[in-house]
């Protein structure tokens, strides 16, 4: 049976980049591919990074039932997980790793409970996080505030997940995360 990888965290915590290391270092490991309402930053594909769908078409699939878990993380900016798109990746008999927000990330896990690990990465403190996000310059002052609002109130969620891993050394936390990863694939 495939086991599903969830990997969560606040915004600019580092799980993409542990998620990407991941991905290099297991070859059967998949990405599972989320969809979203919000705008294609430059730097991405439709597809590869999301599926990047309209607020109604969005609405549509909810109300169809196409997805596993779904939510309105910013005003009409929805994310979601789609039902085909763990179904196809089963049926290629990979398992599934998923780059998640925490809520998505604890719905995910409910729907899988045996099959699922989720891993929370935590920033070495709040101020390193904001700081991060800061760094980026991907959003507005107005986006930028909401994110780190939001990156606030998901900090207090890791005692909801299986693993927390602080990511203040990248290097240590890659090795930290492999290791979760390689026994909890090879049970």
């Amino acid at each position: 049976m495939s086991k599903l990888l969830i990997v969560t965290a606040p915004s600019g915590a580092g799980k993409t980049t542990i998620v990407h290391h991941l991905l290099q270092h297991f070859n059967n490991l998949a990405f599972s591919v989320s969809a979203t309402t919000r705008e294609r930053r430059a730097h991405e594909t439709n597809g590869t990074d999301y599926y990047f769908i309209s607020v109604a078409d969005f609405k549509a699939r909810v109300e169809a039932g196409d997805f596993v878990e779904w939510e309105e993380v910013y005003e009409n900016q929805f994310y979601g997980t789609l039902r085909s798109e763990i179904e196809r990746l089963w049926t290629e008999g990979r398992d599934i790793i998923f780059d998640i927000d925490v809520r998505g990330a604890a719905n995910l896990k409910n729907s899988f409970p045996e099959q699922a690990l989720t891993i929370f990465v935590k920033p070495p403190s709040p101020e390193v996080l904001f700081e991060r996000l800061r760094l980026r310059r991907t959003e507005s002052e107005e986006s930028l505030n909401k994110r780190i609002a939001r990156a606030s109130e998901e900090l207090t969620w890791e005692n909801k997940f299986d693993v927390v891993l602080v990511n203040d050394v990248l290097d240590r936390v890659l090795a930290e995360a492999t290791g979760v990863v390689a026994r909890f694939l090879n049970q």
